[in-house]
């Protein structure tokens, strides 16, 4: 249900009253009864809601039901719209840790989830930058990358929730290779065969010739280097301030971004409203809206539930191209992949 004080529960509510939602997936929400019913009030939904504390929704679900689970009672002054707390933060913290464990005992296929509040969850004593690395724990200590995605436009991240000035010591021979496998690996999973990846430059006009960075030279050249040696097709480093266009325009399937700016402005540039943040290298399926808890809009009925509606088709999609024959590549060549969920 992600931050009870955000605007969660009413995207959640909006994106549960649409038949295209509904219609590929059973969805279970994870959450509080109070902050779901004020979420369809908000939205203006015709909804009810079924208790559903040991059960998975029905195969045939009954037509305008939330199911929910139970996993907090949080009382009205520790869900005020805009002011998050650290009994707010605690309740998100269950939330996440199981639906995780639904995911990974096979209870269900996977999990979207809506947007969380740092301060919220660290001030409940829940050391986390945010939902990535809490779930990379929660599965295993996995290495994950994260993925934006919308139609135009698909992204990952070398270095994720990093001041700027760590970023040229984060970015490693070792990190560029393994976000680079991990987002082929991804890809050619749930989405598409043989994915065409474009490796960023660091700095500006791929350094210059040294004059603005050796990192190209030095780190990413021979990162894309060697994952093409393991068959991998990729090309770079490319220049970010042109590589966007072509990206854009369906030339790659991904691009491999060195830190969080450099892939999100584009692309929410492109997907502010329906962009969806997949979490890769997770031993199970999790996609998620790709913005905040949105404070000066909760309550309003103002939020846009597009990204949630996105994130729940991606996630229906991906699970069932693990459980039937796998992604389909629709290209006449075999090379590339449609960016829709």
């Amino acid at each position: 249900m992600g931050d009870p004080s955000g605007i969660g529960p009413e995207i959640i509510a909006a994106a549960l009253a649409d038949p295209a939602v509904t219609g590929i997936c059973r969805p279970l929400v994870l959450g509080d009864r109070v902050a779901i019913e004020r979420g369809i009030a908000v939205a203006g939904a015709q909804l009810s809601i079924v208790s559903a504390p040991d059960l998975v929704p029905p195969v045939d679900p009954a037509p305008g039901t939330i199911y929910l689970r139970e996993l907090s009672a949080l009382q009205p002054d520790q869900m005020l719209y805009g002011r998050p707390t650290p009994a707010g933060g605690d309740a998100c913290y269950r939330y996440i840790c199981t639906a995780a464990g639904l995911c990974m005992d096979g209870t269900v296929a996977a999990m979207a989830t809506a947007p969380i509040n740092k301060e919220s969850l660290n001030s409940a004593g829940h050391q986390f930058p945010g939902h990535t690395e809490l779930l990379a724990e929660l599965t295993g200590g996995h290495e994950v990358v994260m993925m934006l995605a919308g139609d135009r436009l698909r992204v990952t991240l070398v270095t994720i929730h990093e001041a700027l000035s760590r970023v040229p010591e984060l970015v490693t021979f070792d990190r560029v290779l393994s976000t680079i496998r991990i987002t082929h690996d991804s890809l050619s999973r749930w989405f598409c065969k043989t994915p065409r990846l474009a490796v960023l430059a660091l700095n500006p006009h791929c350094g210059e010739g040294g004059m603005f960075g050796d990192e190209e030279t030095r780190i990413i050249a021979p990162a894309v280097a060697a994952a093409r040696e393991e068959g991998i097709d990729a090309v770079g480093p490319l220049s970010a301030d042109t590589l966007f266009h072509f990206a854009a325009q369906g030339g790659y399937d991904a691009v491999v971004c060195m830190y969080h700016d450099q892939g999100l402005i584009p692309l929410k540039l492109l997907h502010f409203d329906d962009g969806v943040n997949v979490t890769l290298g997770l031993p199970i399926i999790r996609t998620s809206v790709d913005h905040g808890t949105a404070y000066d809009l909760a309550g309003t009925g103002k939020a846009s539930p597009a990204s949630m509606k996105a994130a729940l088709v991606m996630a229906a999609q991906m699970a069932q191209a693990v459980t039937h024959a796998g992604p389909q590549d629709p290209s006449p060549s075999g090379r590339g992949c449609p960016k829709g969920g």
